[in-house]
């Protein structure tokens, strides 16, 4: 019902910056909220920051105060990353939440070198 399509990974330094973008399209009006989750290789997908319909947000510790979330439209979010770390590698996913389900993109490669 719902299709989300990532873009703007790429290779940055430390301490750069980066956009992420994520497309949605399908029944993009019965999204209930958004977000960005990460997954390092060998590691648990984690929660990077989310975004309600109305607009509240929240984010991880580890991001918190570097990233934002923003939903520009129904169908376009973005994911602001500054003072990129290189622990901040790892491959990006979009999600929407559509109750009861939780769609995802196909995920973009963020690379932060030292």
């Amino acid at each position: 019902q719902v299709q989300l399509v990532e873009s703007g990974g790429g290779l940055v330094q430390a301490g750069g910056s980066l956009r992420l973008s994520c497309a949605a399209s399908g029944n993009i009006f019965s999204i209930n909220a958004m977000g960005w989750f990460r997954q390092a290789p060998g590691k648990q997908r984690e929660l990077v920051a989310t975004i309600r319909s109305g607009g509240s947000t929240n984010y991880a510790d580890s991001v918190k105060g570097r990233f934002t979330i923003s939903r520009l439209n129904a169908k376009n979010m973005l994911l602001q990353m500054n003072s990129l770390k290189p622990e901040d590698t790892a491959v990006y996913y979009c999600n929407a939440h559509v109750t009861p389900y939780y769609y995802w993109g196909q995920g973009t490669q963020v690379t932060v070198s030292s």
